[in-house]
């Protein structure tokens, strides 16, 4: 039995005492990280904000994490944008086991969009146009399933690259492969399947890439 499973009800009476504190703009994840990628949401509360459910997947933050090439750091209140443009204030908890590996998080994303608006327009009538403030901000993939995030994911590396997917030789497609890896996205159900059809090659390609990026890292 896994952590969460073991502390369900006691981190399912937190997560609910957060979401009715704050009300409908704030949603709170549970997330049980020993499940499959693409299934990590055992519960949630306000989930019209990013628009996920129970039985849904993480983010691309989670599948780094997952990934080894981003520490499970816990951070709170940073800022946070949905693929739709609402501003969110983000905080993330991350379980451990004895041996320190990730097994779980709690999340809350808190849609402050109305506020920021409010605060905009107050500014606009009291304070000098050249003082801004800094906020510490990141950027985070929300989507409703887990081959979206794929699918988001793949136009990214293919970004990285300075090229179209139609304009993409070997060493590209090598290097959106590595890209992908970085990020965890192999951890996906069938993703070497998918990246395959992306790029037009075969999974014998993307695996001969996996193991080039891996012979590099050594």
């Amino acid at each position: 039995m896994s952590f969460i499973s073991e502390n369900f009800k006691m981190l399912c009476e937190i997560g609910e005492c957060i979401a009715r504190q704050f009300g409908k703009d704030c949603e709170v994840v549970l997330h049980d990280l020993t499940r499959s990628y693409d299934n990590t949401i055992v519960a949630i509360w306000n989930g019209h904000v990013t628009g996920r459910k129970v039985g849904g997947g993480g983010t691309d933050a989670g599948l780094s994490i997952l990934r080894g090439t981003a520490q499970p750091k816990d951070q709170y209140s940073y800022i946070n944008k949905t693929k739709e443009g609402r501003i969110l204030r983000s905080s993330s908890k991350y379980f451990l086991d004895d041996k320190g590996n990730v097994v779980g998080s709690l999340c809350i994303n808190y849609d402050i969009t109305d506020l920021v608006a409010a605060q905009g327009a107050i500014t606009k009538m009291i304070v000098r146009e050249d003082v801004q403030e800094e906020s510490e901000s990141k950027e985070e993939v929300f989507t409703s399933t887990i081959d979206e995030l794929l699918e988001i994911l793949m136009k990214e590396a293919v970004e990285q690259t300075g090229h179209s997917l139609e304009n993409l030789d070997k060493d590209d497609k090598a290097a959106v492969v590595r890209y992908l890896d970085n990020k965890g996205a192999f951890l996906i159900k069938k993703s070497v399947e998918r990246v395959a059809d992306f790029l037009g090659v075969s999974r014998f390609t993307i695996y001969n890439y996996l193991n080039e990026a891996q012979e590099e890292a050594r």
